[in-house]
């Protein structure tokens, strides 16, 4: 098993150095924040994951797993660097790739002897090349050294299970001796049969900018689909149900909803229309699945609005800020935008999230945050849920439609049943089951 170096303590960071020090490999974790280490250090996790705090403190306790600010140090003492610093994107949509640059400039100080740097964040085709280049040009010519790109795959609330039991390993690289050392990072996978993918380095990169513009293409034409049902009084659940049955479809990411959101789908898909770009061709496909999206999002208030014509001077009810349960992300969350939109329409909001409303703040400060769901929706002349997490699924409706000055419900995750809703005396409307009798 290998030594190893994370750097960066994001999402992609502690899961995947947690995840490797699970397979065996000893990982030390560092980052600039000093506080966030310290705050690791004594157990305490900055996201919201489920299971990662228990895979923490198993290979914490097993010596397997620490955390560090001293970078310097920490690639001095490893065989692998691992890049997981974030790339959000820039004022173009492009990714930004600042801190990068900036863990390859360390790297190449800190290179005495053979070491490997693994691009785990996700960059821009040929970003792999440039790194290389950059750290020979300020290691020299003689320098002994690797760049791989070893994507992650990794959706937020299945984080653990996840990098655990993964779909595939991708081992982007140009020198059979950098593949075979990831090969043993990732040993207990590959005697499990996972299946490994070996290729060259933009090949790597290519791959996770596909499959997330892929799964963001999924969700967008299903959301496209359920808003031609509610023209049409068609039963989106259904249509999807039908959909899925068909092998070269499968029913994954066929689930209608107010757009998409969270870390990867937003920023990747506008980084990879800028990719096509500087490639000099244009995708068409990609471009109108941001556009679709973004108009998906701005349709939650006019959807709204069609069971609430007036919202000025109005209290709406919102439930769920994250972009999906089981996660305290609220990075391009569809809840920014609908909150944003019943302000300019003179609403006043107040609302409740299970885990995020602290990270809703940083943006949000000033909203009446609530304790509970029930409390969200006292006084309030409308209700909407936006993120379906699991005690949203079982509300005592009787209550909710006392508490509501009027029993208006938007329910833009599908979770409850259409007729059902109007059979307990509830205005309801949905994502593509607006109409069903």
């Amino acid at each position: 098993m290998k030594r190893i170096c994370v750097v960066g303590t994001g999402y992609v960071g502690l899961v995947s150095g947690t995840g490797l020090a699970d397979f065996g490999n000893h990982v030390v974790c560092v980052d600039i924040d000093k506080d966030k280490i310290e705050r690791l250090k004594i157990g305490e996790i900055p996201i919201y994951e489920p299971g990662l705090k228990e895979v923490i403190d198993r290979n914490v306790q097993a010596e397997r797993l620490r955390f560090s600010t001293n970078i310097d140090k920490a690639i001095q003492e490893s065989e692998v660097i691992i890049s997981a610093v974030g790339t959000p994107p820039g004022e173009g949509g492009e990714a930004d790739l600042q801190s990068v640059w900036a863990v390859a400039t360390v790297f190449a100080k800190n290179l005495k002897d053979y070491k490997v740097f693994v691009n785990k964040s996700t960059v821009p085709v040929g970003t792999g090349r440039k790194v290389y280049e950059l750290i020979r040009e300020l290691a020299g010519h003689n320098a002994s050294f690797d760049v791989v790109s070893n994507p992650e795959f990794l959706r937020e609330g299945s984080a653990v299970r996840d990098f655990l039991h993964p779909d595939r390993v991708v081992i982007g690289s140009t020198n059979p001796k950098a593949t075979e050392i990831m090969k043993d990072v990732y040993k207990v996978l590959y005697l499990r049969k996972t299946p490994y993918i070996e290729t060259n380095i933009e090949t790597a990169e290519l791959i996770k900018y596909a499959s997330n513009a892929f799964l963001a293409t999924k969700i967008t034409f299903i959301n496209e689909i359920a808003n031609l049902c509610d023209k049409v009084g068609a039963d989106v659940h259904v249509v999807a149900e039908a959909m899925g049955q068909d092998g070269r479809i499968s029913p994954k990411f066929l689930h209608p909803g107010p757009g998409y959101g969270g870390s990867c789908f937003p920023k990747d898909t506008m980084a990879l229309v800028e990719i096509f770009k500087e490639a000099g061709i244009r995708s068409r496909v990609v471009e109108s699945v941001v556009e679709a999206n973004e108009h998906q999002k701005a349709m939650v208030v006019d959807r709204l609005k069609e069971l609430l014509p007036d919202l000025k001077g109005k209290v709406i009810a919102i439930l769920g800020l994250s972009f999906k349960p089981n996660t305290n992300d609220t990075r391009f969350s569809p809840s920014k935008v609908v909150i944003s939109s019943l302000m300019k329409e003179g609403a006043r909001v107040q609302c409740y999230d299970p885990v995020a409303i602290n990270d809703f703040k940083r943006e949000f400060p000033d909203l009446d945050y609530k304790k509970n769901a029930y409390d969200a929706c006292k006084g309030a002349d409308a209700v909407i849920l936006m993120t379906e997490w699991n005690e949203f699924r079982g509300l005592d409706l009787g209550e909710i439609k006392k508490l509501l000055k009027t029993p208006i419900f938007l329910d833009t995750r599908n979770v409850y049943d259409p007729k059902e809703m109007r059979e307990r005396g509830f205005t309801y409307g949905s994502i593509g089951r607006t109409f069903i009798r």
